[in-house]
Parts: C-alpha cells; structure tokens; sequence
C-alpha cells in the first residue's frame, strides 16, 4: 500500500510493507524541486535514518531499473 500526499514544497510518497512478518517500517519519499530525500524509521537507534538523492541520481536511479547488470553513463 502507498499514499501519495502533495504539500507546499514536496510531493510525499509514503511507502507501507504488508504482508506476511517480518514487516519493515514504512519509507517515505519527499521529492523536492532541487533533491528527493528517502526516509525510514530505525527502531534500533529510535531515528529516523535519510539519504539525499540530487535530481541526476534520482533520473539514472529510475533509469537503472530497468537496465540489465553493467557500468553506465548517462550524456
């Protein structure tokens, strides 16, 4: 399941595991104008854990789903 939620300054994608346990905490995807930022809850630290992605990784990110096993640069 997911729900999508546009804001101010972001659109916000929430991400929820179901299914069979062990389950992992939802992850949440802020994409901004200048950056996408993907968090998730660490019950093992009590933080939130987030990793900044700048629009180029997050275009050969969404480029690479579909490429077969290799090196690669975009032009």
């Amino acid at each position: 399941m997911f729900s999508i939620e546009h804001e101010f300054d972001a659109t916000v994608v929430t991400l929820v595991d179901e299914g069979e346990a062990p389950l992992q905490e939802d992850v949440t995807v802020n994409a901004f104008e200048e950056c996408v930022t993907v968090e998730q809850y660490d019950p093992r630290t009590d933080t939130v854990q987030r990793i900044t992605l700048s629009m180029t990784q997050m275009r050969d990110l969404a480029t690479a789903i579909n490429m077969p096993e290799g090196v690669y640069r975009r032009d």
